[in-house]
């Protein structure tokens, strides 16, 4: 209750349950199939009853401390999808929120440089997201076994390509969450069950607020419609 009070929350974080015993079973969305067999699965939403969301933070832009210091303090789990060409100048603020206390922050692969990877060959593909790949395992100890691709956009060389170096899945999301607005991918614009949250690593140069901002936002609408944040990893 204090650490909610202290950062502007309207309300404590609820508490997510226990993760299943068994992760469900994830397939690929409909509609956002590719005509390869036996490849990782894209979807926006995880398969579950449970009134949790999952919270995931692209690329790497901004380093505030004050995100750490917050996601800290509140212990809200997130995934944090890396593109090495942001975060190779400062590799030690995301070794600090690995290691933060907050249980379930991961660091997970959003590619070398942020490509639109339907544009390059398979080759190309395949050293921006195994390149990522290395490049989480050999700073942060871990190979990702998720990947998201830049956009959203993919074809099936790319599904190919992240397998090939041990991507398992390939979510992407239903809502994207700003300091000042939220946006919907479906049509009652609402949180359902097992919903992925997209946000960014972003200031106030490039939005309407700093992170502490967009998180206190989120995590209003999120809290007020009943559910809690869950650790991704958990599930998938």
């Amino acid at each position: 209750m204090l650490a909610a009070k202290k950062w502007g929350l309207a309300e404590p974080p609820l508490e997510a349950p226990a993760p299943p015993a068994v992760k469900p079973k994830i397939t690929t969305r409909k509609g956002f199939e590719t005509d390869g067999e036996d490849l990782p699965p894209v979807f926006t939403t995880v398969p579950t009853k449970q009134k949790v969301v999952f919270l995931t933070i692209d690329d790497g832009a901004e380093k505030d401390p004050q995100l750490l210091k917050m996601m800290n303090e509140l212990r809200i789990p997130y995934s944090a999808f890396l593109s090495d060409y942001l975060v190779k100048d400062d590799y030690d603020y995301f070794a600090r929120m690995q290691k933060s206390e907050a249980s379930g922050i991961s660091l997970q692969n959003h590619t070398l440089h942020h490509r639109y990877l339907p544009g390059l060959s398979y080759g190309e593909q395949k050293r921006e997201i195994c390149g990522m790949q290395d490049v989480i395992e050999k700073r942060f100890g871990k190979r990702p076994p998720l990947f998201r691709p830049p956009y959203g956009n993919y074809n099936e060389d790319t599904l190919v390509a992240a397998k090939s170096c041990g991507v398992k899945a390939v979510p992407l999301w239903a809502a994207e969450a700003f300091p000042d607005h939220m946006e919907w991918r479906e049509w009652d614009r609402d949180l359902h069950p097992g919903d992925i949250v997209l946000t960014h690593f972003r200031g106030k140069e490039d939005w309407k607020g700093t992170m502490p901002d967009m998180i206190r936002r989120v995590m209003n609408v999120i809290t007020s419609k009943g559910y809690a944040v869950a650790k991704l990893e958990d599930y998938v």
